[in-house]
């Protein structure tokens, strides 16, 4: 009895060493879909001949993506988080749905700047893409271009992450992609 007695005593302890004793340390959390791209303003490159001809936008799994097209090759944008984003010489609000506003600026017209013809003509300035059903993506408006440069606004859910790059081709063409996080 005695041997029975001393063995559950055994076994109490090491089942309280077990419920009291700390958790090993969790490894430190892994970044949304590895994303760590960050919200801090981001620009590269410089002005251009070449000229928008479209804007679309489209739904991934971790982000949200627009998609502005050029005709010629580009290497100018700025983009960043703005209190609200501003029509270029007039310097209107442009307002835009959700709880962030990003503000980018390609350094291209959406003109011809031998003629002065537009490039890009959307059927509806406040509403460049249906955003309807994107997770992150409220509104994208045109704010305007001016003096060689294009101006829109994106209205997000909330200030989330970023990121900006370019794709050449096909041909003669560039297309600078803006995906904003789902989340952080």
């Amino acid at each position: 009895m005695k041997i029975v007695k001393t063995w559950l005593a055994i076994v109490g302890l090491l089942l309280a060493f077990v419920v009291v004793a700390p958790a090993p340390a969790q490894a430190a959390s892994t970044p949304y879909c590895g994303i760590t791209w960050g919200s801090l303003a981001k620009a590269s490159g410089s002005l251009t001949g070449a000229s928008v001809t479209n804007v679309r936008a489209g739904r991934h799994a971790c982000y949200d993506r627009m998609v502005i097209d050029l005709q010629g090759h580009a290497n100018g944008f700025s983009v960043q988080y703005v209190a609200s984003v501003s029509q270029p010489g007039s310097g209107f609000p442009v307002p835009l749905r959700g709880g962030a506003d990003l503000h980018v600026v390609v350094l291209a017209p959406a003109y011809d700047q031998n003629t002065g013809l537009s490039t890009y003509n959307p059927a509806n300035r406040n509403e460049l893409v249906n955003t309807a059903g994107f997770a992150t993506f409220r509104q994208v408006a045109m704010a305007g271009s001016y003096e060689g440069y294009t101006h829109i606004g994106v209205g997000v859910r909330a200030r989330l992450p970023f990121r900006v790059f370019f794709l050449n081709g096909p041909g003669n063409t560039t297309r600078i992609v803006l995906d904003v996080a789902h989340q952080w």
